[in-house]
């Protein structure tokens, strides 16, 4: 940040347009007078009431369950120092800012001019009522540790001090990890810890928490050596005081030690001190924004090292961000009185498990990584893991209960997973279930562009969470030199190259040439054409030597439906196939049709894309809600579009009595079951919004998903091919892994349907 240009990048970021970063938005209706006369007078007397008659009606009937207060007197603002309250606000704000987006925590910054003990507890104690929790924050080390420890015993909210926690939390966690993979026992190790300001000392007691001996720990502060002849440490420094002799200077106590914990200045450790330390070292260099040696003089210094830092442009960075978001969420829910030694242990132990589990796709893109995996340079999650809100919440949130902390307690940890997740973004329940659908009974799913990591990764995870079994279509050699660079772990996996002659390849070829010789393909034209992947798949698929077939990363649309419209056919009674997509939205899936296949489907050919895509919906265990959309509402304007969907819903009530379907409708009024209700009450889709959305040509269709997929922030799960006798899925170009990971998914489902499983 010493570069003009950034200096000023980061003004401008904070003071253009709405001048900070932060905003209070509301979360009713105030659209109204009616609205306004709830929010305020006279309707806010009721809930006043109540929480009169009964105080902790307080968390029902406002915010008070989901705030916190972000406090700060300025006296230790990040690397600036003693800067007074009004220049720690930016600090604040940011700190609110993580909150909400990480864990969906609202919070109020409160700046407080408070310089004693006395004045700050004051102050706070008397914000009780506002808030279900206190996070302090830049409060200079000692009076920190008295204002934390009176606040924790006098009010009845969670309370913590992140400065000091929030590193401990972190770092220990990564420390097991690290323990681990360098084989070293936390009760044996030697740990050197250079600074001994808030976040060493709290670090030093979650090490001993954890099991270090505190024996084989000495501490440096500025002046040297903790030791019990010093006379100018206060009692929470001396009871790290050591009498070792062997180390009186940091290069003395470096000799032979097994963890370097550094919360000091950049740069006072050297490379001739990395190599004086044991086997297989643990340097943590937390200094920021300068560790206390540099990353890449660390790693040239010693092969055999696992180094961790506080800066996100290298591995293993230690940011609170894995920490306090959660532990605040987890405390919350159960209405803590207290953030005590179980909760933070819980959290430490659960951050630790993240790091050891595969890595989701997110996040290696997040990251622009290839494959994240535990080991020397992954030892804890990124801060962009999406598991934390889940894994750490609920780790804090059972500690409290089972500490007696709680004043709720949750029964049902699978709801509250949900809800949990349902904080970070949409709420992909549905792709869960369709999952789980799929675990149930795995597939053999084929795949046509396995020459591509993307393909090779997905094929990984689908392997790995038993969705299931890949078959890899492509160049042997080729595929096998992603799977070693990218360090993918497939162990057994088939293999099979079409170009130079696979097992069944003739017996495609005379299939397929009696198929087609009426058409023009010669049998010297069929075995040609199975040495294409497309090809020789779909026969897999058609002789049941796989379930399913996944193509069209790295080719359009119609060339990878063809060979499977000849090799494997529609459905019986089926003349057609559709395209449909499934848009994972905040107020849950909705279906949208035709949008890959038919242009400009006739009345006839709408009404069989409409059945299609019924049936498919349905597969999901959802009600199918169908609207048939146009411009026209009910007959309101005439064309060739209200007419054609006006004569196909007039066919399907018809013949399919039980659909609930209608139109001729705009979007609104389908997805606006008042608005419907208002305007037309004798629609058969009153009572509820369509989830089930029929456009009229393919135009219309694909604009509509792409819009909704770019603005509206819904995720786009598809396109889903129906249709076909047997399943084929057809990548959209370019897909994502995660896109990839979907689309096997329903296949394996679309597969077990099929197939009568």
């Amino acid at each position: 940040m010493d570069k003009p240009n950034r200096k000023q990048d980061a003004l401008n970021y904070h003071s253009k347009g709405r001048p900070g970063k932060i905003q209070v938005i509301p979360t009713k209706p105030t659209n109204s007078q009616r609205d306004l006369t709830m929010a305020y007078s006279p309707g806010v007397a009721e809930p006043c009431l109540r929480i009169a008659e009964n105080i902790d009606d307080v968390y029902k009937y406002t915010a008070k369950g989901n705030l916190v207060a972000v406090i700060s007197n300025g006296t230790a603002v990040l690397g600036l120092g003693n800067i007074g309250p009004e220049a720690s606000k930016p600090v604040m704000e940011g700190k609110g800012l993580l909150f909400k987006i990480y864990a969906d925590i609202d919070v109020f910054d409160l700046e407080i001019n408070a310089k004693t003990v006395d004045e700050f507890v004051n102050i706070v104690k008397a914000l009780e009522p506002t808030f279900g929790g206190v996070n302090l924050e830049d409060i200079s080390a000692p009076t920190c540790f008295e204002i934390e420890r009176r606040l924790k015993a006098e009010m009845k909210i969670p309370v913590m001090h992140d400065d000091q926690h929030g590193t401990a939390i972190i770092s220990a966690a990564a420390l097991l990890n690290a323990c681990e993979i360098q084989g070293k026992k936390l009760d044996k190790i030697k740990m050197v810890i250079n600074g001994a300001g808030a976040a060493a000392v709290s670090c030093s007691k979650m090490y001993l928490a954890l099991g270090v001996k505190k024996e084989n720990l000495v501490m440096f502060d500025i002046n040297g050596l903790i030791t019990q002849h010093r006379t100018d440490l206060d009692e929470m420094r001396l009871q790290f005081a050591t009498e070792r002799k062997d180390a009186e200077t940091l290069i003395d106590a470096m000799k032979g030690a097994d963890v370097f914990i550094g919360l000091s200045a950049g740069n006072v450790v050297t490379p001739d001190m990395l190599r004086g330390m044991a086997k297989n070292p643990i340097v943590f260099a937390m200094a920021n924004p300068e560790p206390e040696i540099a990353y890449e003089i660390a790693i040239t210094s010693r092969k055999d090292l696992i180094i961790a830092t506080g800066r996100s442009d290298f591995p293993n960075q230690v940011n609170n961000v894995l920490g306090f978001p959660y532990i605040f969420r987890g405390a919350l829910d159960v209405r803590a009185s207290a953030i005590n030694e179980e909760m933070k242990l819980a959290a430490i132990h659960a951050i630790a498990e993240i790091a050891k589990k595969p890595v989701p796709e997110a996040v290696n893109l997040a990251y622009n990584a290839k494959n994240l995996k535990f080991g020397r340079d992954y030892i804890i999650p990124k801060p962009m893991d999406q598991r934390l809100i889940t894994e750490v919440s609920s780790a804090v949130a059972k500690a409290a209960i089972e500490s007696g902390v709680a004043r709720k307690v949750i029964t049902d940890w699978d709801a509250y997973t949900e809800e949990l997740r349902s904080r970070v973004g949409p709420d992909d329940k549905l792709l869960r279930n369709i999952t789980n659908m799929a675990r149930n009974n795995p597939k053999r799913v084929v795949f046509a562009d396995a020459d591509n990591y993307k393909i090779l990764r997905a094929a990984q995870i689908v392997k790995d969470e038993g969705i299931a079994t890949p078959i890899l279509l492509g160049d042997v050699k080729k595929i096998k030199q992603i799977i070693k660079e990218t360090e993918l772990e497939f162990g057994e996996v088939e293999i099979i190259d079409p170009h130079i002659g696979a097992e069944h390849t003739e017996e495609y070829a005379q299939y397929y040439f009696k198929k087609r010789q009426r058409r023009g393909i010669t049998l010297f034209e069929a075995r040609q054409l199975m040495a294409d992947p497309n090809y020789y798949g779909s026969c897999m698929v058609q002789f049941g030597e796989a379930d399913a077939l996944i193509s069209g990363l790295s080719k359009n649309y119609a060339t990878t439906v063809k060979p499977a419209l000849q090799i494997i056919g529609t459905e019986k009674g089926v003349s057609r196939v559709a395209g449909m997509y499934m848009m994972l939205t905040a107020k849950g899936p909705v279906f949208f049709g035709d949008t890959t296949v038919n242009v400009d489907p006739s009345v006839e050919e709408l009404v069989d894309i409409t059945v299609l895509i019924e049936r498919s919906v349905k597969q999901f265990n959802i009600n199918p809600r169908v609207a048939i959309l146009s411009y026209s509402n009910f007959g309101s304007n005439d064309g060739p579009i209200p007419e054609k969907t006006r004569e196909a819903v007039r066919i399907l009530h018809e013949k399919y009595p039980g659909m609930v379907v209608d139109g001729d409708m705009q979007a609104n009024f389908a997805l606006n079951a008042a608005l419907l209700a208002d305007n037309f009450p004798f629609s058969t889709l009153n009572g509820r919004a369509a989830n089930t959305l029929i456009f009229p040509n393919l135009e219309s269709g694909n604009i509509a998903y792409k819009l909704l997929q770019e603005i509206g922030s819904a995720e786009a799960v598809g396109p889903i091919l129906l249709g076909l006798k047997k399943p084929v899925h057809v990548l959209q170009l370019d897909s994502s892994v995660r896109e990839i990971v979907n689309m096997i998914t329903i296949a394996v489902v679309d597969a077990q349907v099929k197939g009568g499983d």
